[in-house]
């Protein structure tokens, strides 16, 4: 019978907490002078604030999360706005290959737009049927189910449509450009 730990990353334990790792301090984030940005090439650039970006259509799914410090958790239930509901708000132009997110505290993660434009991707307000915490990233957090927990970035406020690939926070310190948990890229090729 297979367990849990068979469906899991290579090199990934599973838990049932929620570990918090940041790289620095949480911000505190006011909701009333909350806003998220959508810029780069697209047609049209906009700002929302945070009545405006909680109207928009809502989904919850299910969906593991992977570290890269080598913990899993495998049930999680998540709900928020669709990343492809925001995409469709700015209609990226053709040439359009990465996006990097933006975050309150300067981080920032890139991603490849056939990997962001997956169906279970999403920017999450809730975590398990509660409010998204701040120490897991609230009032909103990027969830990339795919890749390791660093592309999930906390506080986001932002996203750039670029038409080329850009290293962000953790990349350029040497994580690695796509962060695949199924195929343990977790660091830059030349670290390892």
């Amino acid at each position: 019978m297979p367990t849990l730990e068979d469906d899991t990353p290579p090199g990934q334990f599973v838990t049932e907490k929620f570990p918090i790792l940041t790289y620095g301090s949480t911000p505190r984030i006011s909701l009333d002078t909350w806003q998220f940005r959508v810029f780069g090439n697209v047609e049209e650039e906009i700002t929302l604030n945070w009545e405006e970006f909680t109207a928009l259509p809502h989904i919850k799914l299910d969906a593991e999360f992977h570290c890269v410090t080598q913990w899993s958790k495998l049930k999680n239930t998540w709900e928020g706005v669709a990343f492809n509901d925001v995409m469709k708000l700015v209609k990226p132009n053709a040439d359009v290959t990465h996006v990097m997110a933006h975050c309150y505290g300067g981080y920032s993660t890139n991603l490849a737009l056939d990997v962001i434009t997956d169906d279970d991707v999403l920017f999450a307000w809730a975590h398990d049927g509660e409010p998204l915490a701040e120490a897991h990233g609230g009032p909103l957090r990027l969830v990339v189910p795919k890749r390791y927990g660093w592309k999930s970035a906390k506080w986001v406020n932002g996203l750039e449509f670029m038409t080329e690939d850009r290293p962000g926070f953790w990349e350029i310190r040497g994580y690695h450009m796509e962060g695949d948990p199924w195929k343990e890229q977790r660091f830059w090729d030349e670290l390892m």
